[in-house]
């Protein structure tokens, strides 16, 4: 007699003989299981729904592709999976051209230029910029500073190759710096990338070889110990100037008094002359004998001296007075004895 799994034996029940099926495990395990996720991505969405923004950053949203700017800074609410949030710095930041901040060496491919004498020189640069469009920033370009990077390359050759090389090296940094800033600053605005350039200086300008960069470094030498010298001859100068000048006006004041004097003297002169010619009018002879003695006695001074006139036989002594006193005595000697 055969059996089947469905057979029972008589007098069995039809449950006896037959295999046991599991009882369900507990349920509120899996509902919690399933609920776990759940909570992860509500709080996952939830924490996506706030972002803070600090003073110098912008915050741009986009909701479905359209943008639009955030500027106040503190903790700020967006619309999880539907809004977008890029934060862009609004500090100055910078790059440099020509060398590499980590590293001594010069980038040729970005430093080495020609001027306009044909000489070769290295030239480093250092630009600055900062946002101040940022949704212009984020969508009118995908690497707006890697287009002011070429641009400002481009107006640094072409300026260099305006001026020698004796002006990019010593003299003409500073025309060179601002005549680069100007043209790139023209071509930002018609580019319209939301950046503004805010400065751009030479670091450093020098030639290729060492022999001509020694050669440039004596003729700057040169020109600060001219410089020096012009300086400190204008120092001298101004200190020279006035004392000088009091002892110009001294002198001037020397002389005027002098040709006072002078003239004084002349005119003396001329009066006594015109008295000596009136008297000499009125009695020649006498005046002519005046005039004799008096130029004797300055000619032969402190010596006596007798004059015989052939034709009347006087003697005259000279000086008049001591030979007058010298009578007197002998006078006044005779009469006493």
């Amino acid at each position: 007699m055969e059996y089947n799994e469905n057979s029972y034996y008589p007098g069995q029940s039809p449950d006896e003989g037959q295999p046991k099926r599991k009882k369900p495990q507990n349920r509120g395990l899996w509902k919690l299981l399933w609920l776990v996720p759940v909570i992860l991505i509500i709080a996952g969405l939830a924490m996506d729904s706030f972002y803070t923004l600090t003073e110098d950053q912008y915050a741009v949203i986009t909701t479905f592709g359209k943008p639009t700017t955030v500027s106040a800074s503190g903790l700020q609410m967006k619309i999880p999976l539907v809004q977008r949030v890029s934060l862009v710095s609004k500090s100055i930041q910078g790059f440099p051209l020509g060398y590499r901040t980590d590293s001594s060496e010069s980038v040729d491919d970005e430093s080495l230029m020609i001027t306009y004498d044909y000489n070769f020189v290295n030239v480093d640069f250092y630009v600055e910029y900062r946002v101040t469009d940022p949704v212009k920033y984020l969508y009118n370009s995908s690497d707006p500073v890697g287009i002011l990077k070429m641009l400002c390359q481009s107006y640094i050759r072409d300026t260099i190759g305006l001026y020698d090389v004796d002006s990019v090296i010593t003299t003409g940094k500073s025309e060179i710096q601002s005549e680069i800033k100007q043209k790139v600053m023209n071509r930002l605005e018609q580019e319209d990338l939301g950046i503004q350039l805010t400065n751009l200086t030479i670091q450093d300008a020098e030639p290729p070889t060492l022999e001509v960069q020694q050669a440039f470094t004596a003729v700057e030498t040169a020109k600060q110990s001219a410089d020096t010298a012009v300086n400190n001859a204008k120092k001298y100068a101004n200190e020279v100037t006035p004392a000088a000048s009091a002892d110009a006006d001294q002198i001037i004041k020397q002389a005027e008094a002098y040709r006072e004097s002078k003239i004084n003297e002349a005119e003396g002169q001329a009066a006594r002359f015109t008295e000596l010619f009136a008297e000499y009018q009125n009695y020649p002879l006498i005046t002519k004998q005046r005039l004799f003695y008096e130029a004797m006695e300055e000619i032969l001074p402190d010596m006596k001296l007798y004059i015989v006139d052939a034709n009347t036989g006087v003697q005259t002594a000279l000086p008049l007075e001591s030979f007058a006193n010298v009578n007197i005595g002998t006078t006044e000697g005779g009469a006493a004895n």
